[in-house]
Parts: C-alpha cells; sequence; structure tokens
C-alpha cells in the first residue's frame, strides 16, 4: 500500500513551475548568404542551413532538471526548454557507448554489433568503420564539425578516432570517464593513463581544468575563430554528470543544507554543468550564430542513484531497460521552430537525431540504407504527429539469462530468458533480466537495503521473465499486465523475433594487454596498426609476466610535471 501511496506525490513532482523571462543579450546581426544550390533540399522555413548545437549530458537523471520538480537548480535548461519544445516521450538507451553510438549512426545497436556492454578502453573495438556518421553527413552537405567532450566509441586503431569519423576538430576523453582534473582514468588496478586528447595529439597542457568549464571554454573558441556565414555542427558531450563526484566547491556550497553527501555534490555538478550551457548559448548570441541556431539537448542514460542521480517517479535507473534507465530529458530551443513554448508528447528516440539533423541541414539521405532513425523536425516544430511508433529498447543475447525464462513462457517463439525490452504504440514489453526495478525517491538515495522499496523489487521480479505496461496509461510501471494481456505479449514478442533476425553478431572482443597506457607514454590511445584485424592479438606479454624497467621518455617525463602541478591544485580543492 506505500507503494502506491507515493504515486500521488510523483504526479506533483511532475508538475512545471513558473519561469522568470530572461534577458537574452542581444545577438549579433548575421550577414545574408547568397543563394545556394543545396536550399532546395532544406526545409521550407529555412533559407540556409542552421548551425547545430547538440548538448550530451552523461548520467543525468529524469528527475533532475528544474522543470521535472527538481531541487537541483537548473535555470539555464529550464529557460531553453521552455522558450522551445519540450519532449516528454523522449527515449535513449541505459548506458553510455549503446546511446552514443545511436546518435552517430542513426541505428540500434543490433545494427551495429554493439548490443552488449560498452566498449571497454582495452577491447580492439569501435564504432564499425563501415558506418557513415551523423557529422559526414553534415560534412557532405557543406558543414564544419566539431566535437567536445566524451567518445566512448573506441580508439584501438587511429581510423576509430573522432577526426577519422567525421570530425574537423576533437577535444575530449576517448574513455568512459575520468577524472574531471587530471583526467586519469583507470580501468582496473594498476591500468591507470591519462585520457584527454586534442586531435590525435595527447593534451597534457590541459590538465588541471575543470573538464565541464574546459569543455565550454573551446565551444566558445570554435564560435569565435568561425564564421556564422557558413553552418557549423558542435557536438558537446560533457563528462557531468558521472562519477566521480567532484565540482569546484562554489558550487557544492550552494547545495550545503543537502544531507546525503553523494546528492550535494552531485548537484552542484548539475548546476554548473547549467551554467556552462549559458555561457554556450551565450556565445552563439555574441558571435551571431543564433538566429539560425538549433539547440538540442538530450541525456545519454538514466541518472544512476548510488551515485546522486534520480530518475524518481520513474523506475529503475542506469543500465536498466525500466523507464528510468532509457527515457531520457529531451528539449530543441531554436528560433526556427514554428510552435514555441510547446511540450511534446511524439514518440521520440535517439537514433532520430540522425535523419532529422541530415535533412535540417539539406543534406542527402538517399545513399543511406538502414536508418532506424526518422525525421521528426515537424513533429517537433510543428506539432505534428510523429512517424515513430514503435522502439527497440535492445536485444542482448550475451547478457545473463534470467534464471526463469524459457522459450515455453514465450509461446515457443521467443526465449523469455534473453534480455530485451520493445515499445510499440502504448505498450512495453521486458523479458529476460531487465534491472534492479526500485523507485527511489530522491530525499532517501542513501537508505539501502531494506527499505520498502528495495522489497518490492525482489518480490515484484520473483519467478519471473516477462512483464507488459502500458506506458501511456502507467508511465511508472507499477501494473504489469502481462498475465492480463497475452495477446498483446505475443504480438510483442513478434516483433522481437523480427528484430533479431535483421540483428548482426556481437561485436565484444576479448581485452588486449597491448592497450595499457604504460605502452604508450602513459596515455590512453590507439595501439593497434592500421593493418591489424578486429580481434587483433599483436603485442608484449601480459603485464604481469613483464618485470623489465622500462625506459624513459620526454613524454613521461612532462606528464610527471603536470601530474605533481595537480597535486598542489588539487589540495585546495574539494
Amino acid at each position: 500500500m506505500a507503494v502506491y501511496a507515493l504515486t500521488g506525490f510523483s504526479l506533483v513532482s511532475l508538475l512545471s513551475f513558473g519561469y522568470l523571462s530572461w534577458d537574452w543579450m542581444k545577438p549579433s546581426l548575421v550577414a545574408d548568404v547568397a543563394t545556394d544550390p543545396m536550399e532546395k533540399s532544406l526545409p521550407p522555413t529555412f533559407t540556409r542551413p542552421p548551425h547545430i548545437i547538440f548538448i550530451l549530458t552523461d548520467d543525468q537523471g529524469y528527475h533532475d532538471i528544474g522543470y521535472h520538480g527538481s531541487d537541483i537548480q537548473t535555470p539555464t535548461l529550464d529557460r531553453l526548454a521552455a522558450e522551445g519544445v519540450k519532449l516528454e516521450n523522449y527515449y535513449i538507451q541505459p548506458i553510455c557507448t549503446p546511446s552514443r553510438s545511436q546518435l552517430i549512426t542513426g541505428r540500434y545497436q543490433i545494427h551495429t554489433g554493439l548490443q552488449h556492454s560498452i566498449i571497454r578502453p582495452r577491447q580492439p573495438n569501435c564504432l564499425p568503420l563501415n558506418q557513415v556518421t551523423l557529422p559526414q553527413k553534415l560534412q557532405e552537405a557543406g558543414y564544419s564539425t566539431h566535437m567536445v567532450g566524451k567518445w566512448h566509441l573506441g580508439f584501438y586503431k587511429k581510423e576509430c578516432l573522432p577526426t577519422r569519423r567525421g570530425f574537423d576538430t576533437f577535444l575530449g576523453s576517448l574513455t568512459g570517464n575520468v577524472d574531471y582534473y587530471t583526467y586519469d582514468n583507470c580501468d582496473g588496478p594498476g591500468v591507470c593513463g591519462y585520457d584527454l586528447h586534442e586531435g590525435e595529439d595527447v593534451a597534457w597542457d590541459q590538465s588541471g581544468k575543470y573538464s565541464t568549464f574546459l569543455y565550454a571554454q573551446r565551444v566558445s573558441k570554435i564560435l569565435a575563430s568561425h564564421s556564422p556565414k557558413e553552418p557549423i555542427f558542435i557536438y558537446v558531450a560533457f563528462q557531468a554528470v558521472h562519477t566521480p563526484l567532484q565540482s569546484p566547491k562554489e558550487y557544492i556550497y550552494r547545495y550545503r543544507s543537502m544531507g546525503n553527501v553523494a546528492r550535494r555534490k552531485y548537484a552542484a555538478m548539475v548546476t554548473c554543468m547549467d551554467e556552462a550551457v549559458k555561457n554556450i548559448t551565450w556565445a552563439l548570441k555574441k558571435y551571431g550564430y543564433y538566429d539560425n541556431s538549433v539547440i538540442v539537448f538530450s541525456t545519454d542514460n538514466g541518472g544512476q542513484t548510488f551515485s546522486g542521480g534520480s530518475n524518481w517517479p520513474l523506475r529503475g535507473r542506469k543500465g536498466t531497460y525500466w523507464e528510468g534507465g532509457v527515457r531520457g530529458i529531451g528539449f530543441v530551443h531554436s528560433p526556427l521552430i514554428k510552435r514555441k513554448r510547446q511540450t511534446s508528447w511524439a514518440l521520440v528516440h535517439i537514433t532520430d537525431w540522425y535523419p532529422t539533423l541530415v535533412s535540417l541541414a539539406g543534406g542527402n539521405l538517399s545513399n543511406v540504407q538502414g536508418l532506424d532513425g526518422y525525421d521528426v523536425w515537424p513533429a517537433i516544430s510543428e506539432g505534428k504527429e510523429s512517424p515513430r511508433t514503435e522502439i527497440l529498447h535492445n536485444i542482448d543475447p550475451l547478457y545473463n539469462h534470467a534464471k526463469y525464462g524459457s522459450l515455453e513462457d514465450g509461446f515457443g517463439i521467443w526465449n523469455t530468458a534473453v534480455q530485451a525490452s520493445i515499445r510499440v504504440g502504448e505498450w512495453k514489453l521486458l523479458t529476460g533480466d531487465p534491472g534492479y526495478s526500485d523507485w527511489i525517491p530522491p530525499q532517501t538515495l542513501t537508505n539501502f537495503p531494506g527499505s520498502w522499496w528495495n522489497l518490492e523489487r525482489l518480490t515484484d521480479g520473483l519467478r519471473k521473465s516477462v512483464w507488459l505496461f502500458n506506458i501511456t496509461a502507467d508511465p511508472y510501471e507499477r501494473y504489469d499486465l502481462s498475465e492480463q494481456r497475452p495477446d498483446v505479449v505475443r504480438t510483442l514478442l513478434m516483433r522481437l523475433v523480427h528484430y533479431n533476425r535483421t540483428a548482426i553478431p556481437v561485436r565484444y572482443p576479448a581485452e588486449n594487454p597491448r592497450a595499457h597506457p604504460d605502452f604508450n607514454g602513459g596515455a590512453w590511445g590507439p595501439w593497434a596498426s592500421e593493418d591489424d584485424g578486429d580481434e587483433w592479438e599483436g603485442g608484449p606479454e601480459p603485464l604481469k609476466n613483464r618485470n623489465k624497467k622500462k625506459k624513459k621518455c620526454k613524454i613521461c617525463k612532462l606528464r610527471s610535471f603536470f601530474r605533481k602541478l595537480n597535486t598542489r591544485l588539487m589540495s585546495n580543492r574539494i
């Protein structure tokens, strides 16, 4: 009874709050551009290709934005969303690499071989080289393309790097998470390295700068050096608010009344990121880009509740296929939107940005086959119906099979032990082990275990391998209808069968010892040659058998200098 009693509170938490007007800085005038032959393929209201700024945050929870009723201050994001279009039926993937790969390729994970887990630092794996990426299509359309932030799509070969996959410039990290100041990343005990890169070189000189500020400053620098007469695409993939929980102390001080330490640090990081977005928006106006710009904001997956994030009132967290893991924060802000200040309930998925943005740019999609995304600009800008009616959340054949799943439970057409999830219309089906199924109010994030929601998760998932929800009527996934509606279950299982027939083999190779940063001057970076295959097996013997003293090098000495400098700087930080 206690579980359902909280439903009323959750509805209150979703109410929109009032907004103060934002005194925008007047944008610089943009000079007229001569007629371009590419204009014929642009949307009717566009006279020339718009500047596109795509902002992706890391591990930001569904609840962790002001307009979702959060106690975290996000005035910039709230105002951008309020003046644009909020996407309240927007879906992403439950973890990092899958969301990023689907954004960049417009394809489901099952169509790139990345349907299992993430790309780990020591794996000879990356986004398949035969995929034409979003920035490559925008380059074809005449765009200057830039990436700032977290890549996490593999780097074992130079061909895998952002600058080889469509970006003219890159400043950021290649792995999944790094220290916000030192940019160190450890992939296990003793396997640590520096991970901040400028283009294809290691950016040792940037160590010590807080990444959220560093990335925002780089975006401003790009805008200042580029001409607003020429279209530009900037992909800003903030490291924030992924662990480690680090923030300048002045932001933590704002949340000193929060008793939960993790939540306090996390909140500070979110607000700091919000301020970085404000600076980026200000730069768009200052340098004359704003009037012809489209700003897209998206999270990459649900929040990690053990690290301060909150997806309340949704069920689940990062790494799960419950709504708390896959329903994202998303909005579009642009002077080019026809119907501004709207909340859209059109079904949108992260794969949709590929065809949507290429179409906005006047690019050619006729030679791109097999996209899973749709052009949703009319749904966003004009309030039209979304062309999307279903979403394959994923099919992961390598994930631990559910103990009680079987082919029999799947009507003889699907093994329900396999982790999979699909949304068709208003219905959502989950099979196998969807992940932790708890509801966690933000004010009680550290009260694990033994709380009421934890007990509910354990009893709810007992001896089950199939769940069915009417997401439109039950967005919090509290009423499993799998037993009442076996007809719907069977229909959705057939859709899983259909998608599974189109899946390519999983790409998840074993880790290679040659990837150790010690073999790369102390930094994470490419280790395989251009001639090496995907399952590259070359390199020295395992580290545990190497006892020879390594020679010193100039770059190693430089790295040591910056490490010592960072240690002194960090002594003054929280």
